[in-house]
């Protein structure tokens, strides 16, 4: 059982997965210099770019991107911090093996920004979601989610610090769920085998 990490920049999220001990078998981005691929090398961990500016359209840059996944024979997928939109070729030939990671509690702030939006409609909790992925964006079973307070005097980057440190906790979680055979879905909604909370909640800054 192995996992391929799908990185556009920094890798906080696919570094959280290394200290967690999570079997990664290689880092793929599709950005020439992401922070993370130094960060996975240095763990010893194979790295690859796949440019999607080198490809004259997205499926071409989905075929390029799938062989070098399956390569590795990955039991999983993971997006983390990927920022490409993938098509329904992508998705259903990675059907129930892919998951990624949204700084927001889904359904709401689908998208970017979501931190920014999320102060500007006053909400008063905020968070993270782990889902599959699904040919429409961020939309897809949840599989976990952790809240966080929105304080009154909280900045965008105040709470996306706080939001991160989630990540960082229940990202590793699912995809060790995933791993353990731990999950099923039962009409389109992820269930958890055992007592395993699917929500994480942290009422400290």
């Amino acid at each position: 059982m192995s996992v391929v990490v799908l990185i556009s920049g920094r890798g906080s999220n696919m570094e959280a997965l290394l200290r967690a001990k999570i079997p990664v078998a290689a880092v793929i981005s599709n950005v020439a210099g992401a922070g993370g691929l130094a960060i996975a090398s240095r763990h010893g961990i194979p790295t690859l770019v796949v440019k999607h500016g080198d490809f004259a359209t997205r499926e071409a840059f989905e075929d390029a991107l799938v062989h070098e996944i399956d390569r590795f024979a990955p039991s999983l997928v993971a997006h983390a911090g990927f920022m490409r939109i993938t098509t329904a070729r992508y998705v259903d030939h990675y059907a129930g093996r892919a998951m990624n990671i949204h700084p927001s509690l889904l359904p709401s702030f689908t998208g970017l920004h979501t931190h920014e939006r999320a102060l500007a409609a006053g909400v008063k909790v905020h968070g993270c979601t782990v889902h599959f992925v699904t040919a429409e964006l961020d939309a897809g079973p949840i599989f976990l989610q952790a809240a966080v307070p929105v304080l009154a005097h909280d900045t965008v980057d105040a709470l996306a610090a706080r939001v991160l440190r989630q990540e960082h906790v229940v990202y590793p979680r699912a995809v060790r769920w995933f791993l353990d055979g731990k999950l099923s879905i039962q009409n389109g909604r992820v269930h958890v085998k055992g007592n395993d909370a699917q929500l994480a909640y942290s009422d400290t800054p």
